[in-house]
């Protein structure tokens, strides 16, 4: 069995880092690594690539820092090359990225089946791209591996029941990843020391989604909130180039701690010793989650509803107050961290047998 794996971003880079291990472990299954260059610079890309021992992409595109619509059709366009060359049994695409969709768009017009992981979620925000490309990639997806009992909820809610797609509960890959990584991470980063914190000492923030750093009201609203945080709890926030020089645009004082965007090992350091987590990442959520920190989430919506609904999650928003607020509610002393929401740390095993039960 051939597959030709499409990745862009970092959390897709964290969750075929699961399963590409998983496929060494199969003598018959072929990997092609496809990178379309979405995040392209050493902090954002090629650090992840080096410690976490993925593959080396056999294809990279190099398709980045252009409008939606550019980079999606550009990246349509060089991933049916690939796929004109390669003709594999399946694509296999991850998460809610362009990379994501342009991937299951090239695949399906050439009549290849495609392998959604991360299929099923929902933020019902259609302002995002994220759930755009999400949707639309489920819908023509062959394969819909859905990380929770949610996710298929959603799916059968839209009428996939009735739809020529196969829907497997295959738990979260990103888990797998957490699990594995954990004590790698442990004895081979030394963020804490690099940045002088100690452990239950600082809270980790981080900003990125342009819902945030692209609408100034909500902008400074969180960076009001993380400054009047930081007199109480330091606060350390991996930022973007990009959004540093928004900061800098737009002159807005930050008393936080800034550092650059970190590596996979230095990240899972950091969340597994922070006294609570502030994002407005969905994977750093579950990640949260995985490590038994409470999420404040910087936004209206999530698509991992099951943390709010848990008690595990509070939303937020950008309102500087509705952020204090939350912080100040906290009382981890309640909480338990033990439900298992994402599965049993055995998905990309459960992926790969669905994969090949479907191919024969």
């Amino acid at each position: 069995m051939k597959i030709v794996t499409i990745v862009g971003a970092r959390p897709q880079f964290i969750k075929a880092s699961a399963l590409s291990r998983e496929i060494k472990n199969h003598s018959d299954i072929h990997e092609i690594l496809v990178h379309t260059g979405q995040h392209f610079d050493e902090n954002m890309s090629d650090i992840f690539f080096k410690e976490m021992d993925i593959p080396k992409p056999i294809y990279n595109l190099d398709i980045h820092s252009l409008t939606h619509g550019a980079m999606t059709g550009r990246m349509l366009e060089a991933i049916e090359n690939v796929l004109m060359i390669e003709r594999p049994d399946f694509v296999l695409v991850y998460g809610d990225t362009n990379s994501t969709l342009a991937g299951a768009l090239a695949a399906k017009k050439m009549h290849i089946p495609v392998a959604h992981v991360e299929a099923g979620l929902r933020s019902f925000n259609m302002l995002m791209p994220e759930e755009i490309n999400r949707i639309l990639t489920d819908r023509i997806s062959d394969i819909l591996f859905c990380p929770t009992a949610e996710a298929i909820d959603n799916l059968q809610h839209e009428g996939y029941d009735f739809f020529p797609a196969t829907i497997v509960n295959s738990g979260d890959v990103m888990y797998d990843a957490a699990l594995y990584y954990k004590q790698k991470a442990a004895t081979e980063s030394h963020i804490l020391e690099d940045i002088n914190i100690k452990p239950g000492k600082y809270i980790l923030a981080t900003i990125h989604r342009q819902e945030n750093t692209d609408n100034y009201e909500r902008l400074t609203g969180i960076i009001a909130a993380f400054n009047e945080i930081n007199s109480e709890l330091r606060v350390i926030v991996p930022m973007h180039p990009r959004t540093k020089k928004l900061l800098h645009q737009k002159e807005m004082h930050t008393d936080f701690t800034i550092i650059d965007p970190v590596g996979y090992l230095d990240m899972i350091k950091l969340t597994s010793n922070a006294a609570c987590i502030m994002t407005d990442s969905g994977g750093l959520q579950k990640e949260a989650y995985f490590f038994g920190k409470y999420c404040l989430t910087l936004r209206d919506q999530t698509e991992w509803v099951e943390l709010v609904e848990g008690g595990f999650n509070t939303l937020t928003g950008a309102d500087k107050a509705s952020i204090l607020k939350a912080y100040h509610d906290i009382n981890v002393d309640e909480i338990k961290f033990d439900k298992p929401l994402y599965g049993d740390g055995k998905a990309s095993l459960k992926i790969i047998k669905a994969l090949k039960s479907f191919s024969k």
